[in-house]
């Protein structure tokens, strides 16, 4: 019979092994009341599993604890905290933004989230699924899609809004998004960075590309090979973003405000690449 390690309260020192039948039975009890598990009585999970309240307790040694850390350590809060899952995700973020790609394993984000490596495998099944919902999250490609869905005819407005997203990704908090990009130049046939890409490099390249087309096709812009209009479309931006912070910490050079840098270097792009 499979089984999962659970730890007992500090009334018992040692670790009693918790049935994964009873684990399931105790997550079938929660989903059918729609409760957390914590919330279940331990006579409701005893029917599910088939066996009285009284076997039920003496298999777990006269208290639920083991039980509910054995729910846990498959993946599934029994209540009282942030489920696994979502701690886990923010924990690779703060990782990411403080110490670069290279720093974010399995048992760090096990340890910052406060919960098995485990725990990350049933929730994630990898790494590189981990990160990549992570780089999901912190990505601007969601944004991108929306304002490419309702652009208008207003060329110079679309590539603004663009840029106020990008924008918005590379300076909000944790600085997933400029630490991505920093590993992206440091390493960019690291194992990692190769398995982003293969999420994101085609959708960004396929979401950018028709639109870009679709101005050269009206005769809006100037028809140049793809990778030439997406350098220029996202590389002034990108590149102001990622000095813009040691920049602000130099008392001879003043800044212009986000908004009047999006303004202007949508400005620029058009009068460089539009055609009238």
């Amino acid at each position: 019979m499979t089984s999962v390690s659970s730890a007992l309260d500090g009334s018992a020192a040692d670790q009693l092994p918790v049935a994964e039948e009873l684990v399931q039975a105790a997550l079938r009890a929660a989903e059918k009341r729609g409760k957390d598990v914590a919330d279940v009585p331990v006579l409701a999970i005893a029917r599910e599993a088939g066996i009285s309240r009284s076997t039920l307790l003496r298999r777990l040694s006269g208290t639920r604890a083991a039980l509910d850390e054995a729910v846990r350590a498959a993946g599934v809060d029994p209540g009282g905290q942030v489920p696994v899952r979502a701690r886990a995700l923010n924990a690779a973020a703060a990782l990411i933004s403080e110490s670069g790609l290279a720093a974010v394993t399995l048992e760090a984000i096990a340890t910052r989230a406060d919960c098995a490596v485990h725990s990350l495998y049933m929730a994630f099944g990898s790494r590189d699924e981990l990160l990549r919902i992570v780089f999901e999250r912190h990505s601007p490609i969601p944004d991108f899609e929306d304002i490419l869905d309702t652009a208008t005819d207003d060329l110079t407005a679309t590539v603004r809004r663009l840029y106020q997203a990008l924008a918005e990704t590379l300076s909000r908090e944790p600085r997933v998004a400029p630490a991505i990009l920093a590993e992206v130049f440091a390493r960019p046939a690291s194992p990692t960075v190769r398995t982003l890409s293969q999420h994101a490099a085609p959708r960004m390249l396929n979401l950018l590309g028709a639109w870009l087309d679709t101005q050269v096709q009206r005769g809006r812009i100037r028809d140049l090979p793809m990778p030439l209009l997406i350098a220029q479309l996202m590389g002034p931006m990108v590149m102001h973003m990622l000095h813009r912070p040691a920049l602000a910490t130099l008392a001879v050079v003043e800044l212009p405000d986000l908004d009047t840098t999006c303004t202007e270097l949508a400005a620029n792009f058009v009068q460089a690449l539009g055609t009238d």
